[in-house]
């Protein structure tokens, strides 16, 4: 089994040209899969369906969330739909069995005002103070993922024009940059970033005191260093930053299909899930721009 997943995942890698993220994603899925079968003493070629079943209904009683289920689900059809492929097995056992279904829960957002109080705080008296005011305007200002922004390089970022390439697996697409966030990076960019590198061959945009590429779990640090300062009580993390992208964005009047180009999602039903917070927004313009509101 560990020869097949091996060869599995070089394929997910090299034909479906995968990002490293969700490469260990399935990477992750597939051997806590093998740990069970070979604890269970299953063959994994002669697997039923119902076998599939107890493994989800395991899971979800070892305290797993529905979403990581249906995930562990999609992880373990794609191996069987490879099997297949390969003529390592005749059927997939994953057929007909249906995913868990997922609440949809509301994105958390930041309202107009905390976003102003975050990014405020970053003061840019300092190396890592610039650097962060920087990182968090940007972070507003393109609403991309945290994996995103942390594996740009310098090249990536276009100031003349105004805009980033934000490439992802085999995607890419090109965000605008605002004039705050513009301004922010640019300094960071002109002032902070020459001094925290070791030399000016680095490519890594956003670097730590060290001048290596920074993590994600700094970036999490830094904005909830940020979150602390502010006192706000809301619970933020650089996902809450992307959220509140689109919601502002569409509250003011911005394109659906523009929003999902920006943030990357394939399938615009993950970019409606914003469409509830527009509500208030347009009510408002409503009251102000209708003769008898």
């Amino acid at each position: 089994m560990e020869k097949q997943i091996k060869l599995f995942l070089e394929f997910l890698q090299n034909d479906k040209k995968l990002s490293d993220n969700t490469l260990q994603s399935y990477r992750r899925d597939i051997v806590q899969y093998q740990e069970y079968v070979e604890k269970e003493k299953i063959n994994y070629l002669k697997i039923t369906g119902q076998d599939i079943k107890e493994y989800l209904t395991y899971l979800q009683k070892i305290g797993k969330k529905t979403s990581t289920v249906s995930r562990n689900l999609a992880s373990i059809r794609s191996f069987y739909q490879y099997l297949l492929r390969v003529k390592k097995v005749k059927h997939d056992p994953t057929e007909g069995i249906q995913s868990p279904k997922i609440e949809k829960k509301a994105p958390s957002i930041l309202s107009a005002k905390e976003i102003e109080l975050l990014l405020d705080q970053p003061k840019d008296v300092d190396l890592k103070g610039t650097r962060d005011k920087a990182m968090l305007e940007f972070a507003y200002a393109t609403g991309m993922r945290v994996t995103e922004i942390i594996s740009l390089d310098i090249d990536d970022v276009h100031l003349e024009e105004a805009y980033v390439t934000c490439k992802n697996g085999t995607k890419q697409r090109n965000i605008p940059l605002g004039t705050m966030s513009l301004k922010a990076l640019k300094e960071y960019i002109e002032e902070a970033r020459p001094i925290l590198i070791k030399n000016e061959d680095e490519k890594p945009l956003f670097v730590n005191i060290n001048g290596s590429r920074l993590t994600r779990q700094g970036f999490w640090k830094i904005v909830k260093y940020y979150k602390e300062q502010a006192h706000i009580t809301k619970d933020i993390t650089p996902h809450v930053l992307r959220h509140s992208f689109a919601t502002h964005l569409l509250q003011n009047g911005a394109d659906l299909k523009a929003i999902q180009t920006m943030l990357g999602h394939s399938d615009i039903s993950s970019t409606q899930v914003y469409m509830q917070f527009q509500d208030a927004g347009i009510k408002n313009i409503y009251k102000k721009a209708h003769p008898r509101a």
